[in-house]
């Protein structure tokens, strides 16, 4: 091959590389919430899907730095519209806004019997609601400013720890 060839070949190498490249997948930068979700939005449609966790975590501290009730609805339409996008499920994505800012403990949404199911492995349930709660005072308190949501569900879960120290000890006795 000449100099010219070679130049041409390696020049349309480099082009169909760049056409291969996978998009920049950045998180936003902005303190400001709804530009941070825009840009999240564009960054999820254009493949950057695998990225979800770390964006959602970015766009919670984003929030962070301005809490105020409203911010419940931005990550709700988000959420909903990760659901019509088909990158959630419309579960997964109640799930992740319950988990956040709702009272109620998605850890315990199960219909297994206690004595059976819970019981068993009372231990680790504690446990997975203790890191819920840990969410909830983030997504509650440091993002929406809903103290008495957050001090509800620290309530419920105190009752939960109670509750279930009762039925646990009831079904042991009961064997």
């Amino acid at each position: 091959m000449n100099l010219k060839t070679t130049l041409i070949v390696a020049a349309v190498a480099l082009l169909g590389g760049c056409a291969a490249t996978p998009p920049p997948c950045d998180g936003p930068t902005t303190r400001n919430l709804d530009a941070a979700v825009m840009h999240v939005k564009d960054k999820l449609a254009t493949g950057c899907t695998a990225q979800f966790n770390g964006y959602f975590d970015t766009l919670l501290t984003t929030a962070e730095g301005n809490p105020r009730p409203e911010n419940k609805r931005v990550f709700s339409e988000f959420l909903v519209w990760t659901a019509d996008e088909g990158l959630l499920s419309q579960r997964q994505a109640k799930d992740y806004y319950n988990r956040f800012f709702n009272v109620k403990f998605m850890t315990l949404a199960s219909d297994y019997n206690t004595c059976s199911h819970t019981c068993p492995r009372r231990d680790r349930v504690l446990l997975d609601m203790e890191r819920e709660l840990s969410d909830k005072e983030r997504g509650l308190l440091r993002v929406s400013r809903d103290d008495a949501g957050y001090y509800r569900a620290d309530r419920l879960f105190k009752e939960v720890e109670l509750v279930l120290e009762a039925t646990c000890t009831a079904c042991a006795a009961g064997r």
